[in-house]
């Protein structure tokens, strides 16, 4: 609202002033005539439908922890194996549904080529979900 203080006129001008709300509209507008051909997709893609009756019964499996030492032993759920019985073992696991879970725990000092083997080897058998397992930095 606009208030007059002069002129010796009491009377009050109770009139909304516009500019603001046109300005903001303006805005408004830009911003809105910039997005929109954004928004639009250019290239046309048939992109598969999700099936959900088709659920994996039962509970989730539970995951396989492989441990990798600085000298290169690779242990299987706290027991020895060589790289040929993981590679048996994963793809026995690749056939369960629903798949286990890899959990890679790698020595601070191992070699990366090692690790490396482990994740191509399982993603190799088929299985999907690899994550490696770290500690928090101690401060």
């Amino acid at each position: 609202m606009a208030f007059s203080s002069g002129g010796g006129n009491d009377k009050v001008n109770a009139t909304i002033n516009i500019v603001p709300l046109v300005d903001v509209m303006l805005v408004l507008l830009i911003i809105f005539m910039v997005t929109a051909p954004l928004m639009a997709h250019k290239v046309q893609v048939d992109l598969p439908e999700a099936n959900l009756d088709e659920r994996p019964e039962g509970p989730p499996a539970p995951p396989l922890t492989v441990a990798v030492t600085d000298t290169g032993e690779i242990f299987l759920n706290d027991e020895p194996v060589t790289l040929q019985l993981l590679e048996s073992t994963f793809s026995v696991e690749a056939q369960k549904t629903p798949q286990p879970p890899i959990n890679i725990r790698g020595d601070a000092t191992t070699k990366y080529r090692t690790i490396q083997d482990v994740v191509n080897v399982a993603q190799s058998q088929g299985l999907r979900k690899v994550g490696f397992i770290a500690t928090i930095e101690s401060r």
